[in-house]
């Protein structure tokens, strides 16, 4: 049995459907029925439910972005740096393996010799190496307390996206948006991302810190020009001409923009799509959900 935690969230909604699609046998706790902030009351749901895996969704984000986490840095730390910890100590007493989805908001551009960011690099974008945002530097912390964990699985989600209507999809965020921020991003297709935490457990993968992203990175121009090209959509997509722009009109807090390295997800056998196939490929079903 595996238990799934925060499976009413926009990442726990698709592992919970993943995890069905693959039939395997899951329980998700309510954080009100079963609060799993505290260890003594997990502990005895892991217990009683014969867990022998854990899926952690469990975090805050901030909505409708991450400029909400800072006004709310109690919320943020708890869910983000906190709770980590938490579970880590929970499950090691249990011997049960887990999985944390993390973040790759933790850096900032590529690396200096311009490659993307390994699961080995020390974070730029954190509290230890500012500017960031509440919300990245909150994530870096969470990392900080998983350090040497036994059996845990961290999980790098970057920019989730895929065919469904959503306004946490980033397909959708650039159809919504007025004005847009050009970057180049790794991103992550949202269901291969689950399917890819999936087999961490039932494929045996060493566990430890993986970028699970699509190879490869992306521009918001290439995404919006793939838009109109597979006739998503005929928008007049408007972009702000600087990051200073952005910042000054359209954001509070700093945004990570970035590339992360896929080679160690590669080696291990779950790696996902290269990210232009995936990314065309959730244009055009999009396309085709939005017609229907």
């Amino acid at each position: 049995m595996i238990t799934l935690l925060a499976a009413k969230g926009y990442v726990g909604q698709k592992m919970a459907n993943t995890l069905e699609h693959n039939q395997i046998s899951f329980t998700s706790p309510s954080r009100v029925g079963s609060d799993y902030y505290d260890a003594k009351r997990l502990r005895n749901c892991l217990e009683s439910n014969q867990s022998r895996f854990l899926i952690s969704c469990a975090g805050f984000t901030g909505k409708p972005n991450v400029d909400a986490c800072e006004s709310a840095k109690y919320e943020c730390l708890q869910g983000n740096a906190v709770l980590p910890g938490i579970i880590r100590e929970v499950c090691e007493d249990l011997k049960i393996p887990w999985g944390h989805i993390s973040s790759g908001c933790i850096y900032s551009g590529r690396r200096a010799d311009g490659e993307g960011w390994s699961e080995e690099d020390e974070p730029n974008f954190s509290f230890r190496s500012p500017p960031c945002s509440f919300y990245s530097g909150s994530k870096a912390l969470g990392e900080e307390v998983l350090e040497g964990a036994e059996n845990c699985f961290v999980w790098r989600l970057r920019i989730p996206f895929n065919h469904e209507p959503s306004p946490r999809n980033y397909l959708q965020k650039l159809l919504n948006y007025e004005n847009l921020l050009e970057a180049e991003n790794s991103v992550s297709h949202l269901e291969e991302f689950c399917q890819k935490c999936i087999e961490c457990f039932t494929k045996d993968v060493e566990p430890g810190i993986y970028n699970m992203t699509n190879p490869g990175s992306v521009t918001t121009r290439q995404v919006t020009e793939w838009m109109i090209k597979e006739g998503l959509t005929d928008k007049k997509f408007k972009f702000f001409n600087s990051e200073e722009e952005f910042m000054t009109k359209a954001a509070i807090a700093p945004r990570s923009n970035c590339v992360l390295d896929t080679t160690k997800a590669e080696k291990a056998g779950i790696a996902m799509r290269p990210v232009e196939e995936a990314m065309i490929d959730s244009i055009q079903r999009m396309r085709l959900e939005l017609r229907a």
